[in-house]
C-alpha cells in the first residue's frame, strides 16, 4: 500500500479522527471523517474517508453500506494506493453480511478477503487479520477441516492440558491462520514436523501428532 501523504487535507482530517478515536472521542472522530468524506475530490480520497467513517455508524446496516461505498471507490482507483485496503474491507463486509444473516456474501468476503491478505506487509496485523478471515470461513462454512487438521485440533487440547506453551507458540499461528490455501496447509505441515523434531511432547501429544502428520501428508 502506498504511503498515506500526511499533506493531503482528506488524509489529515482523518489522521486527526483517528487520533480522537484512539482518546475515545468517538463523536468528534466521526465528525471528522465526515468532513473527509465531504472534502473529497476523487475516489481515493472518498475511498480512504469511507473506510473510516463506516467504523461510526449507528446500525450494521449503515455500516454495510459505508463499506460497500468504500469497495466501489477502491475498484474505481484500482491500483497500488488502495491495495492493502482490501483485506480488511472485505473481512468488514463479511462481518456486517454474517451479523445481517446472509451467510452466503460473508462467506464469499471472508474468501475474498483471505485471497487480498498477501498485499498486506508481514506484522502482527495481518497476523490478527488471518486470524479473523480463517475463523470467518470455517463460521460460514466455506473451509471444512480435514482429517489431518482436527488432529492437530486434538493435539492442541492435550497442549493445553499439559501447559506445554513452547509448542503452542509453534503450531497455533498456522493453525489459526489456515485459510485453506496450498501454503497455508505448508505451514501448518512444517510446523507439525518441526514439533515433531523437538521429542519433547508427553506421549500422548506424541501419539496424536503422529497420527495427524499421518492425515497431513
Amino acid at each position: 500500500m502506498a504511503p498515506l501523504d500526511p499533506e493531503n487535507p482528506v488524509i489529515r482530517l482523518c489522521s486527526e479522527g483517528m487520533r480522537a478515536e484512539v482518546e475515545g472521542r468517538s463523536g468528534d472522530a466521526k465528525t471528522l471523517f465526515e468532513q473527509a468524506w465531504e472534502r473529497a475530490s476523487d475516489d481515493y480520497e472518498a475511498c480512504v474517508a469511507a473506510h473510516y467513517l463506516a467504523r461510526h455508524q449507528p446500525t450494521v446496516a449503515d455500516e454495510l453500506r459505508w463499506n460497500e461505498v468504500c469497495l466501489e471507490r477502491a475498484d474505481a482507483v484500482a491500483d497500488a494506493r488502495v491495495a492493502a485496503f482490501y483485506p480488511s474491507l472485505h473481512a468488514c463486509l463479511a462481518r456486517c453480511h454474517r451479523e445481517l444473516g446472509d451467510i452466503e456474501k460473508a462467506g464469499t468476503h471472508f474468501r475474498l478477503a483471505a485471497d487480498h491478505l498477501d498485499a498486506l506487509p508481514p506484522g502482527s496485523y495481518v497476523d490478527w487479520l488471518r486470524y479473523v478471515v480463517a475463523e470467518g470461513l470455517r463460521d460460514t462454512g466455506v473451509l471444512v477441516r480435514s482429517p489431518g487438521e482436527e488432529r492437530v485440533a486434538d493435539l492442541l487440547a492435550v497442549l493445553c492440558e499439559d501447559r506445554d506453551l513452547r509448542s503452542l507458540a509453534l503450531l497455533l499461528p498456522a493453525f489459526l491462520g489456515h485459510t485453506g490455501t496450498a501454503a497455508d496447509r505448508q505451514r501448518l505441515v512444517e510446523a507439525a514436523h518441526q514439533l515433531h523434531a523437538g521429542r519433547r511432547l508427553s506421549v500422548p501429544a506424541q501419539g496424536i501428532l503422529r497420527d495427524a502428520l499421518t492425515a497431513l501428508a
